[in-house]
């Protein structure tokens, strides 16, 4: 078995692992030519002119297509990332939409600046994080605190201060981007499973606390999203392994899946706006799971 890959990047669900006991991930990618061809979803109607949305990690992959998708459907995004040429590149593509985007510079570790940028927010989906692969024993306790800080602490905060204005108007809704790792755990991913399974236990609790204010709590669990960061651990473990990409697609990243493609980044952002639905109220405290079936066995 080759040396666990080490990744560092923005989120979007499970993170990666070496040889045959690769875990489902996050942000991931694949080009054309892929097992089998994604479907473009249908996009949900629902109305949201006069809501502002607050979306972290929005400069590329999951948090992108949510906040082009809130857009869409005419909320006032938020758009928060530490990545400004990702910022500029998402408001050029929300232009023309009904709703707007406003590129907020943020970085999540800057906890005050976190919840104080979440205030007025009717909308929050939280999504940034990160990812290092690295055996419990060599992994850097400097970096372990950074992934809790960043997929943890800071969605703590943000929620905090998303929650007196949400309170306040009887309407709210928290959408916590988790992964398939927070309900499964990999080998070599201690931050990132912590961080995740410790999220689905903040987003119940928001649930339970929010249910008489009308404020609903959920978590979103992709597997393999085809965004860029899976795209470099197919790359990686293509050369560790010396097989084509297609290979490590289809044999490794999605040996446990029933469905043997990645998921969409619009995909995942669908299943964040039916959460805002009216049909979606009586939902609250739960994980939605988008895994092809990797859960099932």
């Amino acid at each position: 078995m080759s040396a666990p890959i080490t990744v560092l990047g923005s989120d979007s669900g499970p993170g990666s692992g070496p040889g045959p006991d690769f875990g489902p991930g996050s942000d991931s990618g694949f080009g054309p030519g892929s097992p089998s061809a994604s479907p473009q979803p249908r996009a949900v109607a629902l109305d949201l002119t006069g809501r502002t949305a607050l979306v972290t990690g929005a400069a590329s992959g999951i948090g992108r297509a949510c906040a082009l998708r809130l857009a869409a459907a005419g909320a006032r995004v938020r758009a928060v990332d530490r990545a400004a040429e990702g910022l500029e590149s998402l408001a050029g593509a929300a232009a023309g939409s009904p709703g707007s985007v406003e590129p907020r510079l943020l970085d999540l570790t800057d906890l005050d600046a976190a919840e104080g940028a979440a205030a007025g927010a009717d909308i929050l989906v939280n999504n940034a994080g990160l990812q290092l692969v690295r055996p419990i024993e060599e992994f850097p306790p400097d970096v372990f605190h950074t992934v809790l800080t960043v997929m943890l602490e800071a969605p703590f905060r943000l929620i905090r201060g998303a929650l007196p204005h949400m309170y306040g108007q009887g309407w709210g809704r928290i959408v916590n981007l988790s992964s398939v790792h927070g309900v499964r755990a990999s080998p070599f991913k201690s931050a990132y499973v912590a961080a995740k399974h410790g999220l689905e236990g903040l987003s119940k609790t928001a649930a339970l606390e929010g249910a008489s204010h009308g404020v609903t709590s959920n978590c979103v669990n992709p597997g393999y999203v085809r965004t860029p960061l899976v795209e470099r651990q197919i790359a990686d473990q293509a050369a560790a392994h010396g097989i084509a990409p297609e290979r490590v697609l289809t044999e490794i990243l999605l040996k446990d899946s029933a469905l043997k493609r990645l998921i969409e980044p619009e995909e995942v952002a669908e299943a964040v706006l039916y959460l805002c639905t009216p049909q979606a109220s009586f939902i609250t405290g739960t994980s939605l799971i988008l895994d092809g079936g990797w859960t099932a066995h």
